[in-house]
């Protein structure tokens, strides 16, 4: 897309939109904790009246993440709620009768050996990918496991073509100060392993379709999503037909303006607005 985007301060959004969408990692945080500026940033939205929604690509739910947020420093007040991927598939998955009734074992590839949707669920857990009737990819470890490791781990469930679920997209993580591959990462490695993929999460349209459901109806136009993910919530956004802004923090800290360019002109996608990040003036 040939136009270029507004560069903008925070203040200018809050003056011009009463819903906000907000990604939480590389806008809010990072893997270790708040950005400078973040907490109050995140506040001062509520305090001028907004609807902010926390809208975030993991597999965990929103009521978790709302607690990890608050544990960080933000208050649980600057915030109305906690939307996640994890939370719209398990909206999905809950209707599927068959998945749910039949004993379905199920191999989560996650962090910290999350298997929460599949317990909510009442899935069979299975640590071995022959004995997965279903596999579901909600978080990566690839800081510290290698991607062969993975495709090697997920081979035989591919094989016998189990349906797999991402509820995580993001094809990147903030891992350490680094940059490694992301659930999105692992899931297309189950793809090039010939499995079938069901993705739930931005860029896909049904997690703001289950955010829009929380707000009544609010115009299109007073809604802005805000994120660090060109890939994810800036298609996103435009696939849900929403203004967005693009910070330039979180995987896009440090690039040129050129490579942001070149990185939008990929996925052939426009931002509404570029912020340098998400903090007011005077915290800056």
């Amino acid at each position: 897309m040939s136009l270029i985007p507004l560069t903008v301060r925070l203040e200018d959004l809050i003056a011009n939109y009463d819903v906000f969408l907000i990604d939480q990692f590389g806008v809010l945080r990072d893997d270790i904790g708040p950005y400078p500026g973040a907490p109050p940033a995140l506040a001062a939205l509520k305090e001028a009246g907004k609807v902010v929604i926390i809208l975030s690509n993991s597999g965990r739910s929103g009521d978790y993440n709302a607690d990890r947020l608050v544990a960080l420093g933000f208050a649980r007040s600057s915030f109305d709620r906690f939307v996640t991927s994890g939370d719209v598939a398990y909206e999905i998955l809950s209707q599927d009768l068959k998945l749910i009734r039949s004993q379905t074992r199920c191999l989560t590839i996650s962090s910290g050996g999350d298997t929460n949707l599949a317990d909510r669920l009442g899935l069979i857990t299975v640590d071995d990918a022959s004995d997965a009737d279903v596999v579901v990819i909600s978080g990566s470890e690839a800081e510290l496991i290698s991607l062969e490791e993975y495709r090697a781990l997920l081979r035989p469930a591919a094989e016998k073509n189990a349906p797999c679920y991402c509820t995580n997209p993001d094809i990147h993580k903030l891992a350490g100060g680094t940059i490694a591959p992301g659930a999105g990462s692992l899931a297309k490695l189950y793809e090039e392993l010939g499995g079938a993929v069901t993705w739930i999460g931005k860029p896909h349209k049904e997690i703001y379709h289950y955010a829009r459901s929380t707000l009544g109806s609010i115009a299109s136009d007073r809604i802005v999503c805000i994120g660090d993910s060109i890939e994810h919530d800036i298609a996103g956004a435009t696939n849900a037909s929403l203004p967005s802004a693009l910070v330039e923090t979180g995987i896009l800290s440090g690039l040129s303006g050129s490579t942001i360019k070149a990185l939008l002109d990929k996925f052939d996608v426009t931002p509404t607005y570029l912020l340098e990040r998400f903090s007011l003036v005077d915290e800056r």
